[in-house]
């Protein structure tokens, strides 16, 4: 049983069979590391603005109005743009008492299923995702506080992560099409 807790560094999935799948996966987990540290750094940054904030209204009654949102902001940024890297490592949260039970075809097509719907809902949930962007960008949607940051923000945040994801979930799922069975390989 895997748990997203481990500390170990895990080991990257093998490259995919087919090459033009695995070339394209390669630079996706390239681009992937880049977020995974610039996201590592965006948590560190969201960290001192609340301690900025904390300490300036408690120490110098000096009350901030942007610090909830642009903390808010840069979460919304590391949730999503790290799906993909974790997507990709499988360190999702997964039920594996099922696939012992299964045998090895059944489970495979299992998998392939699983991959192939979560490919799909994830499709479905970016090209909203790309919509809400937009209708923010156009409509010039704010934020309701007196900072009033631009909305499209975080929504281009959240557009852009949900494409890397899906972009992930249709490369395994390729992979996994176009892959030699095992015991041939």
């Amino acid at each position: 049983m895997s748990h997203g807790a481990d500390i170990a560094p895990a080991r990257a999935p093998a490259l995919p069979d087919n090459a033009v799948i695995a070339t394209l996966t390669a630079w996706l987990h390239k681009l992937n590391r880049l977020l995974m540290a610039l996201s590592m750094i965006a948590v560190v940054l969201t960290a001192l603005v609340l301690t900025y904030s904390v300490v300036s209204r408690y120490f110098f009654q000096a009350p901030t109005d942007w610090q909830d949102e642009a903390a808010v902001f840069m979460l919304v940024g590391v949730t999503f743009f790290t799906t993909a890297f974790v997507q990709h490592h499988r360190g999702h949260i997964g039920i594996e008492a099922v696939a012992g039970l299964l045998p090895r075809r059944v489970n495979a097509l299992r998998l392939f299923v699983v991959d192939l719907a979560s490919a799909l809902f994830c499709a479905f949930f970016t090209w909203k995702s790309w919509l809400l962007f937009h209708e923010a960008y156009v409509d010039g949607q704010t934020t309701s506080s007196t900072f009033a940051p631009p909305l499209w923000i975080p929504y281009s945040m959240m557009a852009a992560g949900m494409t890397l994801l899906t972009l992930q979930l249709l490369l395994q799922t390729l992979a996994r099409l176009t892959n030699k069975p095992e015991h041939a390989a």
